[in-house]
């Protein structure tokens, strides 16, 4: 059987297609292709359950021809867009579709109705592919490094070298992620080596928050590749983090966890997702405001202006959630 995943992006939910990927290969026997845009395919090269990785830069038009020669016995879609749509089109082959819950969602960010079930996304995934007579094999998520991506935290910084607490300080909306000021404040209060990860966009973040917590915090925002972020979250003691793609990883290493959620809830299902029996994730939120979540994705700036739903958080809170005695 030749089976071809959809999911565009980004890192955190292709990371959550990961159970798919295994339980259709390890439980049928199939051969596993997967469509991505081109920015994520590294995230998946790594993958030894897949045959193949395809990719595009801006079109799906640009590999639809290959995608037609391989006549692929099942398209899963697990973005169900109008891009999906069109590659199911062009593709004519049998197909099944994720439900994305998308009035659920509306209605709990409008509203505040809680309609969504009580089941994380991955559950819903494998339940796309679920006709295909396959189960969840309750291994949770995996995130493979490829060798040559693999980083010694003490070669990066001798502040490293005895251990550390990583702190996802990025996140792809301003509204996911702390205020300045209380990174700070957590990075001082830990008093243990904290490395701070994140893209080119936490770069000068970044170098503002070490400056002003001291030597205990080394800024390595924007001077690694994703797969040697993982690396570092592989090898810390314990991670703090946003909603957003290293988390998700962090969760494929069964790593601790403390996720800081802001204008997003967990009870969109998106929450740290461990193997049965497993949740070595704290969320930290603050509950009761009326105007949360305000969107299911997020925004530039808070849309009432006060952003207490990270504001009104305390340093307290976030460091009490740690296991400071490690």
């Amino acid at each position: 059987m030749k089976i071809l995943i959809l999911r565009f992006s980004s890192i955190g939910d292709i990371v959550l297609t990961s159970p798919v990927i295994r339980v259709l290969q390890q439980q049928l026997g199939a051969e596993i292709h997967f469509l991505t845009k081109s920015a994520f395919a590294p995230v998946l090269s790594p993958n030894p359950y897949l045959h193949r990785v395809w990719s595009f830069q801006k079109e799906v038009t640009e590999v639809l021809p290959q995608l037609r020669q391989e006549r692929f016995d099942w398209v899963i879609d697990l973005h169900h867009n109008l891009r999906s749509l069109r590659v199911k089109w062009a593709l004519r082959r049998p197909s099944r579709s994720f439900d994305k819950l998308n009035f659920e969602k509306w209605l709990l960010v409008q509203t505040g109705i809680n309609r969504l079930p009580r089941q994380h996304i991955v559950h819903r995934y494998l339940q796309t592919v679920a006709h295909l007579g396959v189960h969840y094999d309750g291994e949770g998520l995996d995130y493979f490094i490829p060798p040559d991506q693999e980083c010694d935290p003490s070669s990066l910084s001798p502040q490293l070298a005895g251990g550390y607490f990583a702190f996802v300080i990025g996140a792809t909306h301003a509204t996911k992620r702390l205020p300045e000021p209380k990174i700070i404040e957590v990075c001082q209060t830990l008093q243990k080596p904290v490395v701070l990860l994140g893209g080119a966009a936490e770069a000068e973040t970044g170098a503002r928050v070490a400056a002003a917590s001291g030597p205990l915090v080394v800024n390595l925002c924007q001077r690694l590749s994703l797969h040697q972020s993982a690396s570092l979250v592989l090898q810390a003691e314990q991670v703090i983090t946003h909603d957003t793609g290293l988390m998700h990883i962090a969760a494929a290493f069964r790593k601790p966890i403390v996720s800081v959620w802001g204008n997003t809830v967990p009870a969109f299902g998106m929450f740290p997702f461990y193997p049965d029996g497993m949740d070595r994730n704290v969320s930290l939120e603050v509950s009761g405001l009326n105007c949360r979540p305000c969107s299911k994705i997020g925004h530039k700036t808070c849309p009432k202006g006060h952003f207490r739903c990270l504001n009104d958080l305390k340093t307290a809170q976030i460091c009490a959630a740690l296991d400071l005695e490690k």
